[in-house]
């Protein structure tokens, strides 16, 4: 789940602030520790679905939003008391080439989930749009934040979701985040509601600046252990950890595979994961124990998990599908 902005060098007029390369090395360390679980899960290990419920969804949560904080924040230190348009540009097009790549090599092997606007394409995303508020107030970049934490504590609780629209849902617009049908993505970090901890953190920022707390905040830490040292490379980081982990449970399955699970409570578990991206767990439950009594029923289900049959391309999926979502609802 997840990723990184380069850190850039500040320039002389501001300190180098250690403990933030500090702190974007644990969550390096921690962003690292989600992956490895996803691993594990994708080759059986654990049960589908185990990376994206209960509280390691927000472990990859607090992770993305510490990236994204960060970024923010070193945007400011970058960048003051003048934008350096050379360095700016540097740093951007690496970090957008490496979503791009990113974009490719999932594409050519997960096409139903490929990353096509995960957390990289969001750094490079907000990056360009924190330029607006470099030069404006820090109140008006925190009161923008706070608006948008709003919308999204109201965008969860309301049903249907208030701001979302079938108008989003084409697919030169789902980097907005306002689709009314979450596209499927193995990491997928939209500009709503994700340019909220970016934000905070460059309003957090421009008040250190101003404020002179940056110098009392480089006193904190050097920078020079091992952990943030790794900070300061944390896209080349981000590019390596996920293919040697990939490789090493790789090399683990081939070794001792993972024992085959339960079809049944897999596919529950699995039904679920997907669901509950979208909507509630209680009504996502029913919705998933009722399609699976139908597919079964109908002596579909042995089909279905075999392969023999696409959900997709199936009528008598897609109206078993319709009645359960009405039934649950």
């Amino acid at each position: 789940m997840a990723a990184i902005a380069e850190s850039v060098d500040a320039p002389r007029e501001l300190p180098r602030i250690g403990i933030l390369d500090t702190a974007r090395g644990v969550a390096l360390l921690a962003m690292a520790s989600y992956h490895f679980t996803w691993d594990f899960e994708f080759f059986g290990y654990l049960e589908p679905g185990t990376a994206e419920t209960g509280w390691l969804k927000i472990y990859a949560r607090v992770i993305a939003s510490t990236f994204l904080f960060l970024a923010g924040f070193s945007l400011v230190l970058a960048n003051s008391p003048d934008i350096r348009w050379r360095s700016y540009f540097k740093r951007l097009g690496m970090i957008a080439g490496a979503a791009a790549a990113i974009s490719v090599v999932t594409f050519i092997g997960m096409r139903d989930e490929w990353i096509f606007f995960g957390i990289l394409h969001s750094i490079a995303a907000a990056s360009i749009i924190g330029l607006i508020f470099l030069r404006l107030p820090a109140a008006v970049t925190l009161l923008v934040a706070v608006i948008l934490l709003v919308g999204v504590y109201v965008d969860n609780i309301s049903a249907p979701f208030y701001l979302h629209s079938d108008f989003f849902d084409a697919p030169w617009l789902r980097w907005i985040g306002l689709s009314a049908h979450l596209p499927r993505s193995n990491d997928y970090v939209p500009i709503f509601p994700w340019l909220t901890p970016f934000l905070f953190g460059l309003g957090i920022a421009q008040i250190a600046t101003v404020r002179g707390w940056l110098s009392p905040l480089a006193r904190l830490g050097t920078g020079t252990n091992l952990i943030a040292r790794a900070g300061r490379h944390s896209l080349l980081f981000y590019l390596i950890h996920q293919p040697l982990l990939f490789g090493l449970v790789y090399l683990l399955s081939v070794v001792a595979p993972a024992p085959k699970p339960d079809p049944v409570q897999s596919y529950l578990r699995q039904c679920n994961a997907s669901c509950i991206k979208s909507a509630g767990e209680p009504l996502c439950r029913s919705f998933c124990q009722c399609t699976l009594d139908k597919l079964q029923a109908q002596q579909l289900f042995e089909p279905l998990q075999s392969g023999k049959i696409k959900a997709d391309d199936n009528e008598q999926i897609g109206r078993i599908a319709i009645q359960c979502t009405t039934d649950a609802q």
